[in-house]
């Protein structure tokens, strides 16, 4: 199971290759995971239908019992072959659908292999985590189906629709199901069924989240919008995932998890009344519209409706009804979007006023459409009607609420049956005063994929019975009734076909009607549930601007302020609550006589930053503070991170230098003396509470110091730096996730200075047609010489004469040279002693990253793209690359991150030993220095092309005129 899961990932992730090989035909290959997945489940159908079931497991997060558990059931065999089958079938349609030259083929192709075995994995799952996780992976790569063709507003804003509402639905489904997996002990799906918890105030909350999330999948009322606006989607996305598997996933759990809930209180009428009224509203609202896709749309949310009233009915006849609806569903409801999609492409429209003698052009199209709608208005002998008899059955044999669900049933038969007249007429019949439509031939390899699914609903209508003993296996789950159903075509002249009678001369007479029905309706039609949708978007975000206009004030001081006093009321409401002081060991003053001297010399510093006007002085100052710090480390014997600070303050140092060259000299913002009596005790309080809560959090230790365990552990493995183990190996989970936090921020902020893309070219010498950027901000000297007599004699930099020659100076420049490659050498050093001595992958590449700030400062900005010719996201990426490497690496011993050692001996080097920290450490190297870089190119390099180009010394980039602006 687990295999096939993967293969769709692995070759959804070789889909651009192949289409950029194979053109459409690659659509044939990506095609064959769900065909062998299909082929797997038809050899264990006997398996299935004798109650038994395929199970795989691995645990996951043993702590909290998190294992990835997969098993095939009957439910989950009718559901793999629903998922693969027509998976397979709509991917052998995409062959015909597409060009090779259709745009974006590539990921849409990946995307939707992907979400097929994301599908695949989701109905297989047997616990609930791991079928959360793949029910938002299905979420997601339908949004990236769905706005597939994002060069179209309406394909944006359909996707994200389609994602606001699933993704809300499934975030309250996960604290459902968190609720459930307390509740019941283990997050087990069959145990749960097996063994359900009891129905608690909990319990019931639990169930109405897990159902918000299903019905939100499946599209029920009121969270239907986003189906029809779906549409907009490739027809192949409507086929597969508005018909077959997507919507499929809600009516699923909620079948899934019926038989161990139905009979919680608030199950029933949940599921009963929104079920219903989602039959009603949809069947209706497509008895008006004029776009086929659009009629199978709204025709499909009233199906879904009808399904989540079978599934969760929580009677056994109701449950085989619903298993059988599912698949009878299925088939005739992706045939007939398939047609769609030849219907468009032979005759370049969709719309039925338009539309006329195409029957006649296309015999065999046709053919396939009207049996597969004679499935959906559940016309004998197609699965359709059988399916639909034995739900008239469970509902007639049901309580005094069923019977009513009934009555709900068969006016949304009426309204099915009259929109598949609509659908048929509209598609295929000659209309009066409206020529016939010219068409293109129609393939057969085209028509092959609907053609299987009509054929197959027409074969299973007189063999439903085949399909009886797998529907049963699942529907004996639920308590039986004295006299159980059973699956066949006919069952003889009962209530059950009178109803269905009934539904086909109702539909026939609407459709009869349909003139005086259309106007009628768009007479009465309440507001769409999508303008309500977007009304209800825009009324929150006109609430947002008015609560960020607000709150944000423009003010940093005023959010430094509000943000100390909110830590200030709560640290202090908490001491004065539980008087933590009392029995505390008193606080030391120092441990040496220099650490106060060094503490005095840092606060003096802070406390000067208060009386300087000037930026670069407060700058300074506020760096003194940094170094201050790294002292108070190396005093208290903490070289790893002095070392650490230092580089950090220097880096820091440096960056705020190259913001101030954007910046006033003088700080502009007066300080009146209210404000500035508001400030000091805010500012003085947060300071004495931190220092009290430091000390009590300190003195309120009971446990022995674990720096003497880690000390021995790190021993024992032949190493000497605590610290630096800790970062790589012991805690490395925190080392990846701030990698990839300070990796998130970087990029952010250099994208601010990126407005509209990250890479402008290469920064060629050719392109400056004047001074420099150094030049233009920098104060003429008068009485000094100026031109070539200042100028060095030779170049000591690769760029250096790009510099005026008054802005070189020949000891930087061999200063710079000098020291670039021992810097460089110095940081490898770092990186390779970590284990045994002070360094370690951030302070390597903090001390790297200060080498090309050298080469920076010495020669500008064209001497930093000669030092550093690659771009910074290849070192951020690939080092990221790295540590997520080394990570999953570990799952080949069953846990992330676990460290392999190999030890050897070299001829002159002696003995030797390779870890796995190692190259996780190189991989933090690489993704400071490229941070460091990002910072330095963007607020550097960056900044001084926008100083040139505005004074008018860069050339015109291509594409822009001679006063235009590069992008």
């Amino acid at each position: 199971m687990i295999a096939l899961i993967v293969c769709h990932f692995v070759l959804a992730a070789c889909a651009r290759p192949l289409v950029r090989r194979l053109g459409r035909r690659a659509f044939v290959v990506l095609a064959l995971p769900p065909a062998a997945a299909t082929a797997w489940a038809a050899t264990e159908w006997s398996t299935a239908a004798a109650g038994r079931a395929v199970t795989w497991t691995w645990e996951w997060i043993p702590a909290y019992d998190v294992s990835l558990g997969l098993r095939l059931d009957a439910l989950a065999e009718l559901m793999v072959l629903l998922a693969a089958g027509v998976g397979t079938l709509v991917l052998l349609y995409c062959a015909s659908y597409f060009t090779d030259d259709s745009p974006q083929l590539a990921s849409f192709a990946g995307n939707l292999l992907a979400f097929a075995g994301a599908m695949l994995a989701l109905v297989l799952a047997d616990d609930l985590i791991t079928l959360y996780v793949f029910w938002e992976l299905t979420t997601v790569f339908s949004y990236l189906l769905i706005g597939h063709g994002s060069e179209r507003k309406q394909n944006r804003r359909s996707a994200l629709q389609a994602l606001v509402v699933t993704t809300l639905g499934g975030l309250a489904m996960l604290v459902g199901f968190l609720i459930l997996g307390q509740a019941a002990g283990t997050y087990q799906i069959s145990a749960i069924v097996a063994n359900p918890p009891e129905a608690t105030l909990a319990v019931s909350v639990a169930v109405v989240l897990v159902l918000c999330g299903a019905l939100s999948k499946s599209a029920i009322w009121p969270f239907s919008l986003w189906l029809p606006n779906a549409m907009a989607a490739p027809t192949p996305v409507s086929a597969y995932l508005h018909a077959a598997a997507m919507v499929k996933a809600g009516v699923y759990l909620v079948a899934r998890l019926a038989p161990a809930f139905a009979d919680v209180p608030v199950w029933r009428p949940v599921v009963l009344v929104l079920g219903a009224a989602t039959m009603l509203l949809g069947g209706w609202r497509a008895l008006r519209l004029n776009d086929l896709k659009l009629v199978l749309a709204y025709g499909t949310v009233s199906q879904l409706g009808f399904l989540i009233v079978l599934a969760g009915a929580g009677t056994r006849d109701a449950a085989l009804a619903a298993a059988a609806m599912i698949l009878g569903h299925a088939l005739f409801k992706a045939a007939l979007f398939l047609v769609i999609g030849i219907v468009d492409h032979a005759t370049g429209t969709r719309d039925l006023r338009r539309l006329s003698g195409v029957g006649r052009a296309l015999p065999h199209v046709t053919t396939v459409a009207v049996l597969a709608a004679a499935s959906m208005a559940a016309l004998p002998p197609l699965l359709g009607f059988a399916a639909k008899e034995a739900a008239f059955h469970a509902l007639q044999h049901g309580d005094t609420s069923d019977r009513w669900v009934l009555a709900v049933t068969v006016v949304g038969s009426v309204l099915t049956v009259a929109y598949t007249l609509r659908f048929v007429w509209g598609a295929f019949f000659r209309k009066p005063g409206v020529a016939d439509t010219s068409v293109r031939r129609v393939g057969a390899a085209f028509l092959a994929p609907p053609a299987l699914l009509a054929v197959a609903g027409l074969v299973l209508g007189p063999g439903v019975a085949w399909t009886d003993r797998l529907f049963a296996a699942y529907a004996d789950t639920f308590p039986a009734p004295a006299h159980p159903y059973h699956l066949a075509l006919w069952h003889g002249f009962g209530t059950a076909l009178l109803l269905s009678v009934l539904a086909w001369a109702g539909g026939a007479l609407l459709f009869a009607g349909r003139t005086t029905v259309t106007r009628v309706s768009r007479r009465i039609a309440w507001p769409t549930a999508d303008s309500v949708f977007g009304h209800l978007l825009l009324g929150l975000e006109r609430f947002a601007l008015q609560v960020t206009g607000f709150v944000q004030r423009g003010s940093l001081s005023v959010y430094l302020a509000t943000t100390l006093l909110v830590m200030l009321a709560g640290q202090l409401a908490v001491l004065i609550t539980d008087r933590p002081w009392e029995g505390a060991v008193a606080p030391r003053v120092w441990d040496t006589p220099l650490q106060g001297a060094v503490a005095v010399l840092t606060c003096a510093a802070a406390l000067l930053c208060l009386t300087v006007s000037r930026r670069m002085k407060a700058v300074v100052l506020a760096g003194l503070t940094g170094y201050g710090a790294a002292l108070l480390f190396v005093v208290q014997g903490a070289p790893d991170l002095a070392l650490t600070q230092f580089c950090v303050e220097t880096v820091s140092m440096i960056v705020f230098v190259l913001v101030l060259r954007r910046m006033p000299v003088h700080f502009q913002e007066s300080v009146s003396s209210w404000r500035r009596a508001v400030r000091v005790p805010v500012a003085l309080g947060a300071a004495a509470t931190l220092g009290v809560v430091v000390w009590v959090s300190g003195a309120a230790r009971t446990a022995e110091p674990a720096g003497a365990a880690m000390v021995e552990e790190v021993a024992h493995h032949g190493l000497k730096d605590v610290v630096a183990t800790i970062l790589v190996d012991l805690r490395a989970w925190d080392t990846m996730g701030e990698s990839a936090v300070l990796a998130a921020a970087a990029i952010g902020v250099t994208s601010l200075i990126y407005l509209h893309r990250r890479s402008e070219g290469p920064m060629t010498r050719e392109e400056l047609h004047g001074a420099t950027a150094w030049t233009l901000t920098g104060r003429r000297l008068t009485g000094l010489p100026q031109g070539d007599d200042t100028a060095p004699e030779r170049d000591w930099l690769a760029a250096g004469s790009t510099l005026a020659p008054e802005h070189r100076s020949v000891v930087f420049e061999v200063v710079g040279r000098l020291v670039f490659h021992p810097i460089l050498v110095l940081s490898l050093y770092l990186l390779f002693c970590a284990e045994n001595m002070p360094g370690g992958g951030f302070v390597g590449g903090l001390v790297a990253g200060l080498a090309f700030i050298t080469r920076y400062l010495a020669g500008g900005r064209f001497e930093l793209a000669e030092a550093a010719p690659l771009q910074p996201g290849l070192f951020t990426g690939l080092g990221l690359f790295l540590s997520t490497g080394v990570a999953l690496l570990g799952l080949l011993e069953g846990t992330v991150l676990h460290a392999w050692t190999y030890k050897g001996h070299l001829p002159l080097f002696g003995d030797y030993h390779l870890a796995t920290p190692v190259v996780f450490d190189f991989g933090v190297y690489l993704l400071v220095l490229g941070v460091v870089l990002d910072i330095v190119r963007a607020l550097g390099a960056k900044v001084d092309r926008q100083i040139e180009r505005a004074a008018g010394a860069l050339a015109p980039a291509p594409g822009t005129g001679a006063g235009g602006t590069a992008r």
